[in-house]
């Protein structure tokens, strides 16, 4: 994906599309920031908020795809991400199990669209190459591919490419979206720190599941580059927006009315 179809995706019939940011600097806990985000695709499907890029360090959570929750296993792999601290929920996506801790980023960018239904397949091209080149900036070798192996295996997914070992990779961004009549919801998970927590609750919940996957895809940026934070992946996926719409802050508390809480 070039620079340009990059643009022309963040750009509305008058010119460049502006986003306002809204930072929320704590989780509202792990069911509350999954079903806020819904929330504000519906404010946004009735005309009460424009364009938001909203960002969040989670709770700890385990997000089940709805084909898991049909498996015979999912009460045993629910019960393991319980025991290991991570809260399991079910998300309305599609995919298989993802899980996220504080050591993520949520990136939900929220969008109102006449016909959000047109391009729904392209935006995953088109926001993994701009996660991936944010990636970029602070010096990880990031690609966008699914890779062998992967947890919630996705044709979109970020992967790193270790540099001493080029041949293997991990997953670093998983992507999902949510499409309604009159707009749509695209939310990416980036694991910037601690791996190994991630790590643990994948390998016990997809075993539960009776689901075939390799741990080693399973990683974080500072896993890469060492020293990577939370807080550099954040100025560096604004800045990537910044390239190609106009951005504008709101506080997370008072932005359009949002009930979310302070955070």
């Amino acid at each position: 994906m070039t620079m340009r179809e990059l643009s022309k995706m963040l750009e509305g019939q008058a010119g460049p599309r502006t986003l306002t940011v809204v930072r929320q600097d704590r989780s509202l806990g792990a069911a509350r920031d999954l079903e806020f985000g819904l929330e504000l695709l519906s404010q946004a499907k009735a005309g009460r908020i424009g364009p938001t890029l909203r960002l969040y360090r989670p709770a700890p959570t385990v997000a089940f795809g709805q084909r898991d929750t049909r498996l015979p296993g999912f009460d045993a792999a629910a019960q393991a991400c319980l025991d290991l601290g991570f809260e399991p929920l079910v998300r309305k996506a599609g995919g298989r199990a993802a899980a996220y801790h504080e050591g993520t980023l949520v990136v939900d960018h929220i969008e109102p669209h006449a016909d959000a239904i047109a391009g729904s397949k392209s935006r995953f091209g088109f926001f993994g190459e701009l996660l991936a080149q944010a990636l970029r900036s602070v010096g990880v070798q990031a690609a966008v591919g699914e890779i062998p192996g992967e947890y919630c295996p996705g044709e979109f997914s970020v992967h790193g490419i270790h540099a001493a070992e080029p041949a293997l990779r991990v997953k670093l961004v998983g992507t999902a979206q949510r499409v309604v009549s009159g707009g749509w919801l695209f939310s990416s998970v980036i694991v910037v720190e601690n791996s190994a927590p991630i790590r643990r609750v994948l390998t016990d919940s997809y075993a539960a599941l009776g689901l075939d996957w390799d741990p080693a895809t399973a990683g974080a940026a500072n896993d890469l580059v060492p020293g990577l934070r939370v807080e550099d992946i954040q100025d560096a996926v604004i800045a990537a927006y910044a390239g190609h719409a106009s951005l504008k802050d709101a506080g997370f508390s008072s932005y359009a009315g949002v009930t979310g809480g302070e955070a």
